[in-house]
């Protein structure tokens, strides 16, 4: 994908990142009491959050989204930085300075919309190996299907990371008590 696609996932991820982290589907009625009324303080309380969440996570987001594409000013593009070794890095990052910790959902993004909707696809392992990798699905960056690429990809990502955050661990749990969670789940 061009640097115009990956804004754009960036952008959508941020929005339904922030909804998805606001709305907590087990809590009952999205707005409103227990017994289901609506009411104005209700909406206004859920647009707030709603917003709070998506301003706090479209600069993480975004810069995560952007970010493998700097080896296009040195390296070698889709090898230097769209590899798991970088992926980890970012995996890690807020264990150790606390802050920017949805970055990695960003930069994690990028490399799927360049493995499913780019015919080129990206080196996983590099320095290991150059070998790039890619679905069959995809387009080149200059196609008229590029955005709606872009946009169905993203559209499974949200949906994917609506299931990790609602049935196996939430999104916003720190990196130690997510590896804990994880942990414990597959038994280790």
């Amino acid at each position: 994908m061009n640097k115009d696609g990956h804004v754009l996932n960036g952008a959508l991820l941020a929005v339904g990142l922030g909804l998805i982290l606001s709305v907590d589907p087990t809590s009952g009625p999205i707005v409103g009491g227990q017994s289901g009324e609506i009411t104005a303080d209700a909406v206004l309380t859920l647009g707030s959050d709603v917003a709070g969440s998506i301003a706090a996570l479209s600069l993480p987001v975004i810069l995560g989204a952007l970010f493998p594409d700097v080896d296009t000013a040195f390296g070698r593009h889709r090898k230097t930085l769209h590899n798991l070794p970088v992926l980890g890095i970012f995996l890690v990052f807020p264990y150790f300075f606390g802050n920017l910790q949805f970055v990695w959902i960003g930069v994690a993004t990028h490399y799927v919309l360049d493995i499913v909707g780019s015919k080129r696809g990206i080196a996983l392992w590099y320095p290991l190996s150059s070998s790039e990798y890619g679905f069959p699905t995809g387009v080149t960056t200059s196609s008229d299907w590029a955005t709606r690429v872009t946009v169905a990809v993203t559209a499974l990502e949200l949906f994917v990371l609506f299931l990790v955050h609602n049935y196996l661990v939430a999104l916003d749990t720190p990196l130690s008590e997510a590896t804990t969670l994880l942990g414990a789940l597959v038994g280790i």
